[in-house]
């Protein structure tokens, strides 16, 4: 039972650091951030953290699959539903995005902010080309495109067009907040308008008819 009781108690620290440290990586980046700030924000002394994860680096590594992992297989389960179309695909993709993006607004500046400064890590954690070449959206898009519903050729403007209208907004959020005066309920509000209208303006816009 003890041993138990120690493995539990080892687990919910490990937790608690994990927690502590995606909160403070999401908000700061790994350069601005400090183990002792992750320390603080687990409640925990900064011994206690380096006994568990080593470095800073160790515990960035894992946060960062972590957070790349969720996001990327979300979008890969639903281009691969094999019983959705593609117009549906694009609701999901909305929906599912800007609910997950309203629960962790920090996500998409901190995915973008440390892609662009280590690609290969992301290449190196997940098999993004794969996912999409291989996805059945690429093999929807192209029979769209040779039965003429589809105008533009690239499934890659597609998936580029798609994922900018979700995400530029609240990379932006600040910005447009600041200059229109808008509430930050106002703010959501419109996002939640979104889930319907993505659809609508992709749909325009890759002239699907």
């Amino acid at each position: 039972m003890a041993h138990k009781d120690n493995t539990d108690e080892r687990l919910s620290t490990e937790q608690r650091i994990k927690a502590a440290a995606r909160d403070v990586f999401h908000k700061k980046g790994y350069a601005a951030t400090r183990t002792r700030d992750i320390a603080d924000a687990a409640g925990i002394n900064l011994a206690l953290l380096n006994y568990y994860f080593r470095s800073k680096e160790k515990l960035f590594s894992i946060i960062m699959t972590e957070t790349l992992t969720g996001f990327v297989r979300n979008m890969s389960f639903v281009l691969n539903g094999e019983t959705t179309s593609l117009e549906q695909k694009v609701e999901a993709v909305a929906v599912n995005y800007i609910d997950l993006i309203l629960k962790e607004p920090e996500v998409p500046t901190f995915i973008l902010t440390e892609i662009r400064s280590n690609p290969e890590r992301l290449l190196e954690k997940i098999p993004v080309r794969k996912m999409l070449l291989q996805s059945v959206f690429f093999r929807q898009h192209a029979q769209a495109v040779s039965t003429g519903k589809i105008k533009e050729p690239n499934p890659l403007h597609f998936l580029m067009n798609l994922i900018s209208l979700i995400v530029f907004p609240f990379i932006a959020k600040p910005m447009l907040l600041g200059a229109t005066g808008a509430d930050p309920a106002i703010f959501n509000q419109l996002m939640e308008d979104r889930k319907k209208l993505i659809p609508v303006w992709i749909k325009a816009m890759m002239g699907a008819g």
